[in-house]
């Protein structure tokens, strides 16, 4: 029985099942009785289509993001130990550019979260509830 929150989830007609996997001596109308080894479940999960598109989308954000984040980082730590009098420049009143950079660093910190969040609930969490739901519905 799947929950109803996701009864409309799209995992785009992926079969997440995966290949019939009774044992030889189980017959067709006895699937209550047999229930698949929680490994075998998950190693059919895994092996989804369903499941590779979560993944893809998930590293198609994370990774890109990532870097750009690292490299921001690294530019702002190279510019504070090799160009002093730089840093030293006054933006707007006692605030100088080390100071400017280093809180922007926080403000992209919060940015960079919120937007992971914001794209995880469009783009991955209904296609992942419905997977979960559907191992669930599979292990009991």
């Amino acid at each position: 029985m799947r929950h109803a929150a996701v009864q409309d989830v799209d995992v785009e007609g992926v079969d997440v099942q995966g290949p019939d996997t009774r044992p030889a001596g189980v017959p067709a109308g006895a699937e209550e009785a047999w229930r698949p080894a929680p490994a075998e479940v998950y190693r059919g999960v895994q092996q989804s289509e369903a499941f590779r598109q979560i993944r893809r989308g998930y590293r198609g954000f994370v990774l890109p993001v990532s870097v750009l984040f690292l490299l921001w980082y690294l530019l702002f730590l190279v510019a504070a130990t090799t160009a002093p009098g730089l840093m030293r420049r006054q933006v707007a009143g006692p605030l100088n550019l080390a100071w400017l950079l280093g809180l922007l660093q926080f403000a992209s910190t919060f940015l960079l979260t919120w937007l992971y969040g914001r794209n995880a609930r469009a783009t991955r969490d209904r296609a992942a509830l419905g997977l979960r739901w559907d191992t669930q519905d599979r292990l009991r």
